[in-house]
């Protein structure tokens, strides 16, 4: 759904699919030809998410439970609308998101196991009815993705939400198929590609449908 002005674009998808380098590159490409846009993440884009961020990602809390969990995400999206998105699309600038609902959705929905109409509910509050206009879902295997997210973070460490059992990164990833397939409109699943140029290449093909 586009608003009065603006074009909100999402990126998607399971660990290690390349979201954050392919939301990058989209946001340079755009920029270098003149489009106005900005670049954020989910959770995070301000303060108070980013330390949301940092509660959620801790490897510290691994026993926070399924509902808290949920609602701090939720939390986190309620401020980047508010301070982010919904003025920067008023503007009619572009807004490029690193997750977003989708995520939560999968997430906490389909892999948590919460219940969907709750989330739906949560959602529609914390987002006060911005809604990307195109998402792209970068789709790879589960084990695949957990691969390359563990080299890419090899300093650092795996955060909470990547120590996650594989059957938890599967449910995931076929949550986000699911809700693909309910809104093909919306949602473009783009197979992660051998080169991050060529995934690039389709996600550009996408976007400039849309804008």
């Amino acid at each position: 759904m586009k608003t009065r002005k603006g074009v909100f674009i999402t990126l998607e998808g399971p660990e290690g699919c390349g979201k954050t380098t392919q939301a990058r590159l989209l946001f340079d490409y755009l920029r270098l030809r003149g489009y106005k846009c900005i670049l954020t993440r989910e959770p995070g884009g301000v303060a108070l998410s980013e330390k949301i961020r940092n509660i959620l990602l801790d490897p510290a809390n691994e026993g926070i439970d399924p509902i808290s969990e949920t609602l701090l995400f939720e939390a986190a999206r309620a401020v980047l609308v508010e301070k982010v998105i919904k003025p920067a699309l008023s503007k009619g600038l572009i807004v490029i998101c690193d997750r977003f609902s989708d995520a939560t959705f999968a997430y906490q929905g389909f892999a948590g196991k919460q219940d969907l109409n709750k989330i739906k509910a949560i959602d529609e509050y914390a987002r006060q009815g911005i809604k990307p206009c195109l998402t792209i879902l970068l789709d790879i295997d589960a084990k695949e993705g957990l691969r390359r997210a563990a080299g890419k973070y090899k300093s650092s460490g795996r955060d909470r939400m990547e120590r996650k059992p594989l059957v938890y990164h599967k449910a995931v990833r076929k949550g986000y198929l699911r809700l693909a397939k309910a809104e093909p409109l919306r949602i473009k699943i783009i197979k992660t590609q051998s080169s991050i140029d060529r995934t690039h290449a389709l996600i550009i093909k996408e976007v400039l449908n849309v804008i």
